[in-house]
């Protein structure tokens, strides 16, 4: 179906993107320079990213100390698989 292209081009997408964004906040962070916001970076988790941006935070050692991360960023992706097995059983009725 079209739909599982346009949701898998999608969810590529952006985690590839929430993972380039994290290098790129780590490049700013080793620089001292202006940073990417942690309410951004969990946005583009929220948005479907989080995958991503797990894969940053361990592949960069970024952000692996904060709360939000430790425990938000899986808890995004466990609910994340739900809604996309939720909604895959729904497309296959």
């Amino acid at each position: 179906m079209m739909i599982y292209k346009i949701i898998f081009i999608y969810l590529l997408l952006i985690n590839l993107w929430g993972f380039f964004v994290m290098g790129f906040d780590k490049k700013r962070a080793i620089k001292q320079k202006s940073r990417v916001s942690e309410k951004f970076l969990l946005q583009i988790a929220l948005i479907g990213g989080s995958v991503g941006i797990y894969i940053g935070m361990k592949f960069y050692r970024h952000k692996t100390k904060h709360s939000a991360f430790i425990w938000g960023i899986p808890a995004m992706i466990l609910t994340q698989i739900s809604i996309l097995y939720i909604l895959g059983q729904y497309l296959n009725e």
